[in-house]
């Protein structure tokens, strides 16, 4: 008797009744929720299939038929600045490159050749600050802030840009957190681990620090960017302090209330000194908790010279991020 594919089974039995519970699969299958689940996170990782709900109420079905690429005439120059180009729809799907400009064009309705010449004369624009893949937001912090601790400030993306929206980066580290997606998380390590190795590498430090999250959730995206960004430097331990209401960074639209939060909710405790830190955030809105954990840095005599990092900033002058 040949050997039975369990998964083509599993979408097999999906495509024939739609939405499925975990319990008619087991039973259909007659193999144990271990078993099944470890099936089940195969196929959506490979977006075969999606998952509906949460505990104790979930529901698989098939995901969504992925667009093809189309048949456009386009130069290997404008596809490789669209190589950049993600879009989320609004059920989930994600699009990359060419397909993610069809898939945005086709939702918002516009011509595709029109919107990709101006796709990237937008891009153009955000590009002139970006040098070797980075960009020097020290000047930003500069006009925020009377006093600044950090020595420089870097980021690898802007957030969002206009009129398209989320930038690559952004998507991936938004619905990372937010949207605790496991292969989002997955692409988001992979396309800023070697980014960070790189300014490691070149940069002399001799110790990193990553920022704490503030808003509890399953899986915390900077611990597990600490655990695959840290290339042997000493980790430096930032405390987030208990409040009796936890009152998250991405709430306050005051600059002073933000200064406040992070003042009084991180705390530095390394009582070894180094020469360069690494200090790293997810996403800067104001810059405060950067300039703040700087400060402390320096106060305490743990650093000499910090360098703030973050994945992704605002264009406008460090603006209030409230999404991510």
């Amino acid at each position: 008797m040949p050997k039975t594919n369990t998964k083509q089974r599993i979408l097999d039995y999906v495509a024939q009744f739609g939405e499925v519970s975990p319990h008619q699969l087991v039973t259909y299958l007659g193999i144990s929720p271990q078993a099944l689940f470890r099936h089940l996170k195969a196929l959506m990782e490979s977006n075969q299939l999606t998952k509906l709900g949460a505990p104790p109420k979930v529901y698989y079905r098939m995901a969504a038929q992925r667009m093809t690429e189309p048949e456009i005439a386009i130069s290997e120059a404008d596809r490789h600045q669209l190589s950049q180009f993600y879009y989320v729809s609004p059920i989930g799907d994600s699009y990359e490159g060419l397909a993610a400009m069809v898939a945005w064009c086709e939702r918002q309705g516009l011509p595709i050749q029109k919107t990709i010449e101006e796709y990237k004369t937008t891009v153009a624009k955000y590009d002139q600050y970006k040098s070797e893949d980075r960009i020097n937001g020290i000047q930003k912090m500069n006009d925020t802030f009377k006093v600044v601790y950090l020595d420089a400030m870097i980021y690898f993306d802007f957030y969002a840009i206009e009129r398209f929206g989320k930038t690559k980066l952004g998507y991936l580290l938004l619905y990372s957190k937010q949207g605790q997606s496991v292969a989002f998380m997955k692409q988001l390590i992979h396309a800023i681990k070697p980014k960070i190795q790189s300014l490691v590498q070149t940069g002399g430090f001799d110790a990193i620090a990553f920022v704490p999250p503030t808003v509890k959730r399953e899986i915390q995206v900077m611990k597990l960017i600490e655990k695959e960004c840290s290339f042997g430097l000493r980790v430096i331990v930032i405390e987030k302090i208990k409040t009796p209401i936890v009152v998250p960074q991405k709430t306050l639209n005051k600059l002073p209330d933000r200064i406040q939060n992070a003042r009084n909710t991180l705390l530095v405790t390394e009582k070894h000194a180094f020469k360069s830190v690494l200090l790293i955030d997810d996403a800067v809105g104001s810059g405060a908790t950067l300039n703040e954990v700087a400060k402390q840095l320096k106060d305490k005599g743990v650093a000499k010279h910090v360098v703030g990092l973050a994945l992704t900033g605002s264009f406008k002058g460090f603006d209030v991020l409230n999404e991510v």
